[in-house]
Formats: structure tokens, C-alpha cells, sequence
């Protein structure tokens, strides 16, 4: 019997499109040509915890209960491990703020899964860079599974 895909996975562009595109995100984000896009996405800087190296990199802005936060599957997320800080450009205004990262799998797919039914099943792709299997929202344990198979984690990000 073949095995069947997971219910959720991860799904965005080429590593190099990537590479291309987000300076001139970067750099869009920061006028107001950005349109719906610079509510929908923010450009969140800071420096390595390690290196100190000055990163800034464009994600999905997610709104819960009044709280921002980023989800993402990449390494930059280990930088606010303990609490780290950050500046956050989000429709158009820079404010800093701290940057807390939430790796329990539990948190990371109720979030997920209230972000995914606030969204609508094709938004929420494309909002959170996730593929479904069904075209329906995903459940909490089916989140779950995802946020542990591909290291998914929250980086919850508070005023300073």
C-alpha cells in the first residue's frame, strides 16, 4: 500500500528566488507602494545571537488575540531563543521590540491551526508557506505533526 503525503507541509519558493526577491521586498516594504502586502508581511531585523551579524529577513506577519508573531522552519528562529531583540517593520512603522521563541510543538500547531481557520484554507497557504493535503483546515494534531517533521516553530514578538 502507498504511503500516503502529510496532511501538512511545507511549501515555498526556491532558496535562490528567495535570494533575489527579498531585497527588493526589503526595500518595497519600506515605502508605501507596498500597498496590502506591507499588512500582510513585515521585515524583521536583528543580530545574531552568536555572531552578531545584522540580519533582516521578510515574513508573514500574523496577528493572534492582539499578539504578532512569525512562524517559520528556519534557522534564524534559534536567535531568540531566551528572548533576543528586534526591530519590526510592519506597515510602514519600525517599532523594536523583543523576539521570544516558542519551539513546543503543542503551542506552535494551536497557533498554527487558529491562524489557518482565521485565514481560510488558500490564504493560509500562502500566509503561512504551507501546502494542506485536503482542501480543508488542517487539525491541531495534524499541525502538530508538521510543526515536529519540519522544525516549525513561533517566534512571538512583543513591544520592547
Amino acid at each position: 500500500m502507498a504511503q500516503q503525503t502529510p496532511a501538512v507541509t511545507v511549501s515555498h519558493p526556491p532558496e535562490g528566488l528567495l535570494r533575489a526577491v527579498n531585497p527588493a521586498l526589503k526595500f518595497l516594504l519600506r515605502t508605501p507602494l507596498a500597498g496590502p502586502m506591507g499588512k500582510q508581511l513585515m521585515v524583521l531585523s536583528f543580530k545574531g545571537r552568536k555572531s552578531g551579524n545584522p540580519y533582516s529577513i521578510p515574513v508573514s506577519a500574523h496577528l493572534i488575540d492582539n499578539q504578532l508573531y512569525a512562524l517559520a522552519g528556519a534557522a534564524w528562529t534559534k536567535n531568540f531563543r531566551g528572548g533576543h531583540p528586534a526591530e519590526v517593520l510592519l506597515k510602514g512603522k519600525t517599532t523594536k521590540m523583543s523576539g521570544e521563541l516558542i519551539v513546543d510543538s503543542a503551542v506552535v500547531s494551536d497557533l498554527s491551526h487558529r491562524l489557518a481557520d482565521t485565514y481560510g484554507v488558500k490564504q493560509a497557504q500562502r500566509m503561512m508557506g504551507l501546502a494542506f493535503r485536503e482542501p480543508r483546515i488542517p487539525t491541531v494534531e495534524e499541525f502538530k505533526e508538521a510543526a515536529e517533521r519540519e522544525g516549525i516553530v513561533a517566534v512571538k514578538l512583543t513591544p520592547a
